[in-house]
């Protein structure tokens, strides 16, 4: 699994009544990983966060990539980005490159519905794979960093 350009960045976001609201996150090869969320609901402002992660994340990250087999798919069929949104998902793996854009997907219903069925429900459990992951990592991370501040946590 190891290549040495790795880099992974997917968006989902759209453009309304409280005006650009998106999600993002990248991985590279180097171990970074950073991550945006803004929205602009009841004034909430935009989080940005920024960690180092190991190579043995990277690697999971690959090897879940890999498993998808998302890089053998074509969003030619997929629902255009419309007014509900759009996510784009562009990777770089084993000396391949892709970029996947299509209409935020609301639920299984919105696969099945689609032209291409079974290349959007691998599209779709990646990125909830990817999503779930990250989720993860930010929130330990941001939580044992400032509970570092909270707490008198004896030193390993």
């Amino acid at each position: 699994m190891e290549d040495a350009e790795f880099y992974l960045r997917y968006y989902v976001g759209h453009k309304g009544k409280f005006g650009h609201e998106f999600m993002e996150f990248e991985f590279d090869s180097g171990g970074k990983l950073r991550y945006a969320n803004n929205s602009n609901y009841k004034n909430d402002s935009m989080i940005r966060k920024q960690v180092h992660v190991t190579k043995a994340v990277i690697d999971e990250v690959k090897r879940i990539i890999e498993d998808s087999e998302i890089t053998r798919e074509d969003d030619n069929t997929w629902p255009e980005p419309d007014k509900v949104g759009r996510q784009e998902l562009e990777i770089k793996i084993n000396g391949e490159h892709i970029r996947l854009t299509c209409s935020k997907i609301g639920s299984l219903l919105d696969v099945q519905d689609s032209k291409d069925p079974e290349g959007l429900r691998i599209f779709y459990y990646l990125v909830q794979d990817l999503k779930c992951l990250v989720y993860v990592i930010v929130q330990l991370y941001f939580s044992y960093f400032i509970s570092q501040f909270l707490f008198d946590y004896p030193s390993f």
